[in-house]
């Protein structure tokens, strides 16, 4: 378990994380047991993201870290910020995201022009995300980010490329209700022109036969064990449910797209 050493800032979201220097010498962005959205976000934080990246997708690693006492109480910004109220944030495990590169010389972006978002080498992901997020009935929109390779950080602008990381997947699994309603246009990314490479089903392919062949029970228990429990607040049965769903959902994956297609948004340009 890495241990969390220096918060370094606040970050953006509904669930307060800070960025974190931890142990191993990386930073992570931390999210915490007592945020004010749910306590199992954390759960769909470490479930949704392995989960992804073992169906190949664009992940960043996740790990448990853990905050000591001493630590939230020596540093004053370490603090959920609620409507009315402020509390320090809870010691013990909690969920860290690392961040891609060293946050003083790595910039990231979660929007990038039209010009440069061609230039993206793995825009192609977003096909493969979107397989991932209707199977997992993420109830948030897509939430990546983007960034320059650093060793490409001083090259002439126009030979840089771009690379994108899938994040948040705190509202897989309808945050902490873990249950499914599915909506057409859950789970898209805002702008369609991530979507430009998908000319059909078959654009999908390579993801949904991972899913189908890849996502077993083994699997899933696998995964699962790795969540302390008192991220679920040692209610094993309702994480078995959890799991039980996402076992039976894989075949339903390849209509709920379908359903995205039809929508008046038209996410798909090139699918005819």
């Amino acid at each position: 378990m890495l241990h969390a050493l220096e918060q370094i800032r606040r970050m953006r979201g509904g669930a307060p994380s800070h960025l974190m220097r931890c142990s191993d010498g990386l930073y992570y962005v931390v999210k915490f047991q007592n945020n004010p959205q749910h306590r199992r976000i954390l759960v769909n934080e470490m479930l949704g993201t392995k989960l992804a990246a073992r169906l190949g997708l664009p992940t960043v690693p996740v790990a448990i870290v853990e905050v000591s006492e001493e630590l939230i109480r020596l540093t004053p910004e370490l603090t959920m910020e609620l409507p009315r109220s402020r509390i320090p944030c809870q010691p013990g495990p909690q969920f860290g995201s690392r961040y891609p590169g060293d946050p003083r010389q790595l910039t990231l972006h979660d929007f990038l022009p039209d010009e440069q978002l061609r230039e993206v080498e793995n825009l192609h992901a977003f096909a493969g995300m979107l397989v991932f997020d209707k199977w997992a009935c993420n109830t948030n929109g897509r939430q990546t980010v983007f960034f320059r390779r650093q060793n490409e950080a001083a090259n002439d602008a126009a030979a840089v490329r771009y690379e994108t990381r899938m994040i948040d997947q705190g509202f897989c699994f309808n945050a902490g209700e873990w249950n499914f309603p599915d909506a057409p246009l859950r789970g898209l990314y805002a702008r369609n022109r991530v979507y430009q490479g998908v000319t059909g089903m078959e654009s999908f392919a390579p993801w949904l036969e991972r899913l189908e062949s890849g996502m077993t029970e083994r699997v899933l228990d696998e995964v699962s064990r790795e969540i302390p429990p008192a991220w679920y607040e040692d209610d094993y049965d309702a994480l078995l449910r959890l799991l039980e769903q996402l076992h039976r959902r894989r075949s339903r994956v390849p209509e709920l797209i379908l359903e995205a297609k039809r929508t008046n948004r038209q996410p798909f340009p090139n699918w005819v």
